[in-house]
């Protein structure tokens, strides 16, 4: 019977391997075949990223101004009635689409993502990626059979009309994949015309991985509904024609929407508790054991939510912000209960940091979830006003448990205003996400004193320093000395799974390079204006550039950083490679005294050399070793690879003096002499730790004398066997 079965099982996949597995409707004729002809729109380019052209000043609709009715330029707008069975981990939806377009030209087809499906089987393009990724993803819990999960159309119609639909792959990935659908719409919409799209859709939810499904009773919904792509018109994000912006949904992809309105009706068991984006309107109403939760958000551009039946009392709290009080909003299970005070706290500092250094929090709402126990894969992700933190049963403060719950709320928290309020394209340019955000996190963390304590009994026998600074942690993931793709480069053409991981740390390094080369000040002044310009416009990494050369005043060094490491593979790697300081002493031979050359033996120099120490010593009897009779004359030479910034070499000397030198040679080796009183101690390349992309800070000093600071100094890169544990942190 076994063998029949599958025997069965098999003839049906083959019949049905010849249409598209989750669509209902017959998939449609070739583009352009409307009833009025339109011309094709493109989609962008499978290597599309690291944008060089800035985007026009009208972009999106130009800045927003203050008094504008709303926030956003609302294109895309969702209303949406889905039901949830928590038993089989099933939804139904009905969804109304209103879409704009905002090009001037008519459309025929629009691009919609099915990110669900990216979770429907091994051909989907993101499982594909994540079997060929050699460093794996996330936490790595496989996906078993029966804990896969789709979304599937039923219905799509415009105004009465049925339209026909079919999967496209815009990046060349698998034709199994089925993340991206094409619909013909049966009237097209003009330029400048609105229409409405009537979808009924169906989710199996699979068991939580890449930040949704379920686990048990408790369940993460998003990437849920069939989500419109992003029509971009020339002078947007490098855009010289109008585009469509959808591509599939790859292993280390986020997302990319336009801004709009939803109001959600979201209905559960009665004993369910829900949390989502957006603010709750009106009183739950219940019937038949169920009940119905309405949200309404408006100027967001995505939509989640969770609901459990085992989550405790929401733990709430107001923060008075410059734009009216906010709404915080802990969901957590009993079994992490201790989490839900810290995450509240670092949600409300991050309310106030976020707000103070880069523009007011424009929402009333800020909702956390902690995961349960076995929900790990739901941890570290964000979305509009709504996201969910770490869990941990290590929440004593200086633990090393409370600092990753900490951290990780303050960059989920931190993903609203670089992900939702900036909205950057993270399919093509993660880095202005991910890692902007980890960056100016991390500025948090530092503001907040919050190192990584490391201390354990081992360590201090060792010799190592106890803690480690937010962006010295940093470093350790960078890939500083062996950097594979450009920072700018899109989610997918990479390297690696750490290739990916590094525009997280080697983002953020590279942003405080810049900060400590242009100053805090300047730096804070040209996020303001980032954010001020571009917030609810979606900027390319050429937007952020321009604000930052503009802002700080310094654009030599902004634009030089860009090149050599935004748009480029650039290392740094300047060291000392020798350093030598010895006496000038009087050598024998023949000597000019009273205009005439006199032969002076070796003993005759000595015995005048030593005549002349006594005296020296005997009038500074306090004098230090390296301090005397004669000058030294010391010798530094400097090695510099690849990427060649200016910087300061400083030489100390015995007397407690040093002198600072500039940095500047574009060749292989920059040699410097300089003859002084005092012997010379050491040398130090970048006294003030100023350049971030150092690949190694074991080379940039050298003693004399083997000094116990040495050894210190030494054992502070020894974290980097820490380097895999804060790899973690790349995916969140």
């Amino acid at each position: 019977m076994h063998s029949q079965r599958v025997a069965v099982a098999l003839s049906t996949l083959l019949a049905l391997s010849s249409v598209p597995l989750l669509a209902k409707t017959p998939v449609a004729a070739a583009p352009g075949a409307s009833a009025t002809s339109c011309p094709a729109i493109p989609l962008a380019a499978a290597d599309a990223g690291a944008v060089r052209a800035p985007s026009g000043a009208d972009a999106w609709g130009g800045p927003r101004k203050a008094d504008a009715a709303t926030l956003s330029d609302r294109v895309a707008s969702y209303s949406i009635d889905a039901e949830l069975d928590p038993v089989k981990h099933t939804l139904r939806g009905k969804q109304q689409l209103s879409w704009r377009n905002r090009s001037a030209q008519p459309v025929c087809s629009v691009y919609v993502h099915l990110y669900l499906n990216g979770f429907d089987g091994p051909g989907s393009t993101f499982m594909t990626e994540q079997r060929a990724s050699s460093s794996g993803f996330r936490s790595n819990v496989a996906t078993k059979d029966g804990e896969y999960g789709y979304i599937r159309l039923d219905k799509v119609v415009q105004n009465g009309a049925p339209a026909k639909w079919s999967f496209v792959q815009p990046d060349g990935g698998p034709k199994t994949d089925r993340s991206v659908v094409r619909i013909d719409l049966p009237q097209p919409v003009a330029a400048g015309a609105t229409t409405t799209l009537d979808i009924d859709f169906f989710d199996q939810l699979p068991r939580v991985v890449a930040r949704t499904g379920y686990y048990g009773s408790f369940h993460l919904i998003a990437q849920w509904f069939p989500k419109i792509g992003v029509l971009e018109l020339p002078g947007e994000r490098g855009a010289t024609a109008p585009r469509w912006n959808a591509h599939e949904f790859h292993l280390h992809s986020e997302f990319f929407a336009d801004f709009g309105s939803y109001d959600v009706r979201l209905t559960v068991p009665k004993d369910y508790t829900v949390g989502a984006t957006g603010q709750q309107v009106g009183a739950p109403v219940t019937k038949d054991g169920k009940t119905t939760h309405r949200y309404v958000q408006h100027d967001v551009h995505d939509f989640a939510w969770t609901a459990d039946r085992r989550y405790a009392k929401p733990l709430v709290k107001t923060w008075q912000g410059p734009r009216g009080p906010v709404e915080v909003k802990v969901l957590y299970t009993p079994d992490y209960a201790s989490n839900a005070e810290p995450v509240l706290q670092a949600t409300i500092d991050s309310l106030d940091y976020f707000s103070k250094t880069l523009g007011p929090y424009p929402y009333k709402t800020a909702t956390a979830v902690v995961p349960p126990y076995g929900a790990d894969e739901a941890g570290g992700m964000e979305y509009p006003t709504f996201f969910t933190a770490d869990s941990t049963k290590m929440v004593e403060p200086g633990s090393i448990g409370r600092w990753m719950l900490d951290f990780v709320t303050v960059h989920e928290f931190g993903h609203g205003y670089f992900y939702g309020i900036l909205a950057s394209n993270e399919f093509e340019e993660p880095m202005l996400d991910e890692g902007m955000n980890e960056y100016w996190d991390q500025r948090m963390m530092t503001a907040r004193r919050q190192d990584l304590a490391l201390e354990r009994p081992w360590t201090r026998w060792l010799g190592i320093g106890t803690r480690l600074a937010p962006f010295d942690m940093e470093r350790l993931g960078a890939s500083l000395s062996d950097p594979a793709d450009p920072l700018g480069r899109n989610s997918w053409a990479r390297l690696s799974s750490g290739s990916y991981g590094t525009v997280y740390s080697r983002t953020a390094t590279a942003m405080r390079q810049i900060e400590m080369l242009v100053g805090t000040p300047a730096m804070e002044r040209a996020m303001k204006l980032y954010y001020e310009r571009w917030k609810f416009r979606h900027p390319s990494l050429a937007d952020l550039r321009e604000a930052l050369a503009e802002g700080t005043g310094k654009p030599a060094i902004v634009n030089g950083a860009f090149d050599a490491y935004f748009y480029g593979t650039g290392r740094t790697d300047d060291r000392i490679e020798s350093l030598s300081s010895r006496e000038v002493l009087p050598l024998p031979g023949y000597h000019e005294y009273k205009g005439k050359p006199v032969l002076v033996d070796g003993k005759a120099i000595d015995k005048a050399i030593e005549k002349r120490r006594k005296a020296w010593k005997d009038k500074h009897p306090e004098a230090k070793d390296g301090e005397g009779a004669f000058p030294y004359r010391t010798v530094v030479v400097v090695r510099r690879d690849a990427i060649k910034p200016p910087q300061t070499l400083r030489i100390s000397f015995a007397d407690g003096s040093h002198r600072d030198f500039a940095v500047t040679s574009q060749e292989s080796w920059q040699r410097f002499v300089v003859t002084t009183r005092a012997k010379a101690t050491s040398a130090q390349l970048d006294p003030q730790g100023l350049l971030r992309m150092d690949a190694s800070r074991l080379n940039d000093s050298r003693t004399l004398e083997s000094q116990p600071a040495a050894a210190r100094r030494w054992f502070g890169d020894f974290t980097a066997l820490l380097q895999s544990f804060f790899a973690l942190l790349a995916t969140i």
